[in-house]
């Protein structure tokens, strides 16, 4: 039979030291970790709100317009989106818009708008685009009142001279188009709007006034 001999000797003050500075240097390193990635978390949370706070804003239209009522003569289909009317409606009454009497002009970021001056319609447009200014109905109420008395409404697409002139073509094509859809919708009939191509397209004025429809009454 074989004997063992287990002898225990215990640590000296040297070897105890250097156990517990090893503890001591791994709860150092953990709570430096941990505050480091609690400061990290907090900088993400501070830029995320100022990038959010910074953000773009939508656009808002403001106009001055002079109205009057309109007396209704038939119903009219108010037109969705860009036309923005203002109406008012009794039950079993044809809706009424309001009447521009004097200039009005609406205006928006980026160039679009809308200007009435001496009976014509002039819608202005941002480059490159096609989607017309708020205050549309109240601003063609005129014209839609012409046409009831038996005129007819001429719509012409303008353009600026900068980019590809195909371009410009085709877009001053579409937004007279689009002018042409608001009053149908509306109520104009379309066999009473025409659209009539300008002999020269290229507008007159600065780029902004260059972009537009024009709308007017013709016998």
């Amino acid at each position: 039979m074989v004997h063992r001999t287990i002898i225990y000797r215990p640590l000296s003050t040297g070897e105890r030291t250097v156990s517990l500075a090893s503890d001591d240097d791994s709860q150092q390193n953990f709570i430096l970790a941990f505050v480091l990635g609690l400061i990290a978390f907090i900088l993400a949370l501070v830029i995320g709100l100022v990038l959010y706070m910074q953000g773009p804003r939508p656009g808002v239209a403001t106009a001055t317009v002079t109205v009057a009522p309109l007396a209704p003569t038939g119903p009219l289909a108010i037109a969705a989106g860009a036309a923005g009317a203002a109406v008012t409606k009794a039950p079993d009454q044809p809706v009424a818009v309001a009447e521009v009497t004097e200039t009005v002009t609406a205006v928006v970021p980026q160039g679009a708008g809308i200007r009435v001056r001496n009976g014509v319609v002039n819608f202005y447009f941002e480059s490159g685009s096609a989607d017309i200014a708020p205050g549309a109905a109240e601003a063609l109420a005129t014209v839609i009142k012409g046409v009831q008395s038996g005129r007819r409404a001429v719509v012409s697409g303008y353009h600026d001279t900068t980019g590809d002139p195909a371009q410009n073509d085709r877009l001053a094509k579409e937004r007279a188009q689009t002018v042409q859809e608001v009053l149908v919708g509306l109520g104009v009939p379309a066999a009473k709007v025409r659209l009539e191509q300008p002999a020269v397209a290229a507008g007159t004025g600065n780029d902004a006034e260059a972009r537009r429809v024009e709308v007017k009454l013709v016998d």
